[in-house]
């Protein structure tokens, strides 16, 4: 399989120019600067992740918005300084977002609705231009298409979108992935690629019990759980039972009885397959573990078991994520394991 160069150690900057607490000049202006940029470098990493929400680069109208821009701009710029390549990453998108906590909008409607995809072909064309020919810049579709009903009308679209950006942008690499939360297991239902610079991307944080534990966002997640890891992939079904099964995730149909990295590697290996066959390379553009879990050993354990697995493939990935967003690497609760997790980045 095919590696994604230049793209193997990585981390996403979420909460900036994304799912933003307070979207206001104030935040964009100070969540991520350059020295934040220099601190990731230095720790080995060669590229980031930045999402990005509509919102910041777009008028509800559909008007460019020159401000939003400028930010994308300037971690470019840092990114540049200290040799690390950029992943732009479409987070929403008009008409459509993952996001649970927003409740108001059909999860589908945008999949079906040929005005809001023109809305996504334009946003498309002004980034492909603006960015066109930058070697370290790359493009990640859409994050996060939750619906498995609409796979077929998401390759269509994502192939549409891939057009859209080789009128401008022939040689920049193109992130998709698939439908379940992008989920690993759905990447074998992806359309091949429509030329060699394209590639399959994926998110895990299996087991969901574990790297989510306590999560104030997700329905019947118990907030009083305290889960570790290792442990079998039985205890870890058996937790997951209360959970909504897009949620639980693949450890309700695993074969591999214990966890560690012959479990990640099992859940990889349909992944693997299809980008091997397509010729495709393979990212995974999010991986973490939650705030409340454990750090020590149970964080450290599940870091090094999947770093382990995407070594064995050669998948590229980004850790979820810089700062803030009940996963930031950078906040307290990691202090005493960060070295540890950077080492496996």
């Amino acid at each position: 399989m095919r590696k994604f160069e230049g793209y193997q150690k990585g981390v996403n900057l979420g909460g900036w120019l994304s799912q933003a607490d307070e979207k206001t000049k104030q935040h964009y202006d100070t969540f991520i600067g350059r020295e934040d940029i220099e601190r990731i470098a230095s720790w080995g990493c060669d590229h980031v992740r930045l999402p990005i929400d509509y919102i910041v680069i777009e008028s509800e109208d559909g008007d460019m918005l020159e401000d939003g821009y400028a930010y994308v701009d300037n971690c470019i710029k840092w990114c540049r300084e200290f040799g690390l390549n950029i992943l732009i990453d479409m987070h929403n998108t008009y008409g459509y977002t993952f996001d649970p906590l927003e409740v108001n909008g059909d999860k589908e409607i945008f999949f079906h609705n040929e005005d809001l995809q023109k809305r996504f072909y334009q946003m498309w064309d002004r980034i492909s231009k603006r960015y066109a020919g930058q070697k370290d810049v790359a493009f990640e579709l859409l994050n996060e298409v939750i619906s498995p009903d609409i796979k077929d009308e998401w390759n269509a679209i994502a192939d549409k979108a891939i057009d859209t950006i080789r009128k401008n942008a022939p040689d920049t690499y193109v992130v998709v992935g698939g439908v379940c939360y992008n989920n690993v297991r759905s990447v074998p239902f992806l359309n091949p690629p429509k030329d060699d610079h394209v590639v399959y991307n994926f998110h895990c944080y299996e087991p969901m019990i574990f790297t989510h534990q306590r999560a104030w966002w997700m329905d019947n997640m118990p907030k009083d759980i305290t889960v570790e890891y290792p442990a079998t992939t039985a205890e870890y079904s058996e937790k997951s039972k209360g959970l909504d099964p897009d949620w639980a995730g693949a450890i309700l149909q695993m074969k591999v009885k214990e966890m560690g990295a012959d479990y990640f590697a099992e859940l990889f290996e349909p992944a693997v397959e299809a980008a091997t066959k397509n010729n495709a390379p393979l990212y995974c553009g999010e991986y973490g573990v939650i705030d409340q879990a454990p750090a020590n050993p149970s964080t450290i354990n599940w870091i090094k078991d999947i770093h382990d697995a995407f070594e064995k493939y050669g998948i590229g990935r980004a850790l979820w994520v810089y700062k803030e967003k009940d996963f930031g690497i950078v906040g307290p609760h990691y202090d005493s394991v960060r070295d540890e997790m950077i080492k496996n980045l």
